[in-house]
């Protein structure tokens, strides 16, 4: 039996948005969230293996596409900022894949969390269940691509064999915060794209531009040795309030670390400080995308 073949086809609208008085608070927003998700995880377990199915990550062409990308793009970078430019970094290859693995994760999970619910239109109108295991389906989706992208990597580690070391062990524990901080984004995005479809370009155009303000073609070492921001110090504060120059610099320190000596831990009070506040944007997300999902049948 399909997950959706019990859930009730009735007005999209529930009954206590119809008939109280006064709306729900923030806080019994955020309950109904995590009971939605936690009542209907084998619902997103369903909408997931779909996702992937879907999109092909289940074949060889889909998974061979996450291997060949990176390093096309880890390819690109590198001949730009050490050819090009001729501002070599040790083992720069390996330096600039592990930004580039991480960014493409969030720009894909973040893509497809934005057409979570306007690609569902037709559903929502007919059937009534929780929204928010779409975006929540989304964004677990793009895991499996993420595991995947860990083949390209090994591959290029081989070549630098003196950086294989038992850090690597932590990138399961700096993704496990990066995907916290995905899904609160990712449930913003899908809320506001129901009412503003063109929040997709836009996104595309901002993430391009969010990159290259990250430390993913430099670390913030070279920035603060390179004295840019010596006479403007506040704006190398904002640099490091960056959500990814926390990741990058978490996922190379255990991937690349320093250029002399190696790979070493990653700075865990920053990653906990993230992790914190990406709780706190999930929160949000889920207030937000609570607040307006009573409005999605109509809109769609």
């Amino acid at each position: 039996m399909l997950p959706f073949a019990a859930m009730s086809t009735t007005s999209e609208v529930p009954a206590e948005f119809r008939h109280a008085a006064a709306r729900p608070g923030p806080l019994r927003l955020l309950g109904e969230a995590l009971e939605d998700i936690f009542s209907r995880r084998r619902l997103v377990g369903y909408l997931v293996r779909a996702d992937i199915k879907k999109k092909g990550a289940d074949t060889f062409l889909g998974n061979l596409w996450w291997v060949v990308d990176p390093l096309l793009q880890m390819l690109v970078y590198v001949i730009f900022v050490s050819i090009i430019f001729q501002r070599p970094t040790p083992d720069y290859p390996l330096f600039v894949l592990a930004a580039i693995l991480p960014w493409k994760w969030f720009t894909s999970s973040l893509n497809d969390a934005t057409t979570s619910v306007t690609g569902q239109g037709s559903l929502i109108r007919q059937i009534q269940f929780p929204k928010i295991v779409l975006p929540m389906a989304a964004t677990s989706a793009a895991v499996v691509g993420f595991a995947f992208s860990v083949i390209p990597l090994l591959g290029v580690m081989l070549l630098y064999a003196d950086r294989i070391t038992p850090h690597l062990l932590l990138i399961p524990v700096v993704a496990a915060v990066q995907f916290l901080f995905t899904l609160g984004a990712g449930f913003i995005v899908a809320a506001v794209n129901v009412f503003f479809r063109d929040l997709g370009n836009v996104l595309r155009h901002f993430l391009r531009l969010w990159f290259y303000l990250s430390p993913g073609l430099y670390s913030l070492q070279m920035v603060e040795q390179s004295g840019v921001f010596a006479e403007r110090p506040y704006l190398l504060t904002i640099l490091k309030l960056n959500p990814f120059a926390t990741l990058f610099e978490a996922f190379r320190a255990v991937i690349y670390g320093d250029p002399l000596t190696g790979p070493h831990l990653p700075d865990f009070g920053a990653l906990a400080a993230l992790a914190v506040a990406s709780l706190v944007l999930i929160a949000i997300g889920s207030v937000v995308f609570k607040r307006l999902e009573p409005m999605y049948a109509k809109v769609l």
